[in-house]
């Protein structure tokens, strides 16, 4: 059992939002990589689990999209899965970029599951989910974030922290739910396609079991 501190009491009914991007990009500015099976059944040790979501939003023209072994392995593993295409568009500079922002996905399910638990453990640094996290509140429920201010820059938003009823160091859970990170190739500074910083870098997703 771990001691890192959750906000939770050994009683409580509880659901887990996971902003796939998010956590994403959090862990590869920590320099480590999720095992989602260890994530899973450290959450199930915490109190009674009564879901647990991941988003994300998948490229549909490519012939074959990295982010697909995750999803499948996730969805046949115990998570459920939240996925929508992403757009593409062109920036100023003409560079093709791809948008995939799971805010509202994200949003609907929290308010829709908030009436059924005590908790809500919101893996995301977004400040956009502080007023998300207000309402759920004032319906009762505690809200824990987790997310890093350790990186540089910070991967959490200030309001998001102080509205959360617990902020939970995602470096704190490298030991726990964590692998060492793979040797990562140099960066490809060639002006080709790119991507928004919402959105899940397909060339390098986190590591299954």
């Amino acid at each position: 059992m771990s001691t890192i501190d959750l906000g939770f009491y050994p009683e409580d009914k509880f659901a887990v939002f996971i902003d796939g991007a998010n956590l994403y990009g959090a862990t590869k500015a920590l320099e480590f990589d999720v095992d989602y099976k260890k994530l899973l059944d450290f959450l199930k040790d915490q109190g009674t689990l009564i879901r647990a979501y991941y988003y994300t939003a998948i490229i549909e023209d490519q012939e074959y999209s990295p982010l697909r072994p995750l999803v499948d392995w996730l969805d046949y593993n115990g998570y459920t899965i939240v996925t929508k295409p992403a757009k593409e568009y062109t920036d100023q500079q003409g560079r093709r970029r791809v948008k995939g922002n799971m805010d509202v996905e994200i949003a609907v399910d929290v308010m829709e599951l908030a009436p059924h638990v005590d908790q809500i453990l919101l893996f995301s640094g977004d400040g956009d989910f502080r007023r998300l996290i207000e309402s759920v509140q004032q319906k009762g429920v505690r809200v824990s974030v987790v997310s890093t201010i350790k990186s540089q820059p910070p991967m959490l938003a200030d309001e998001l922290r102080r509205q959360a009823d617990t902020f939970v160091e995602l470096s704190g859970l490298s030991g726990i739910i964590g692998r060492p990170q793979r040797e990562r190739p140099a960066p490809d500074t060639s002006g080709g396609d790119d991507y928004d910083d919402d959105f899940e870098d397909e060339d390098d997703v986190a590591t299954v079991s």
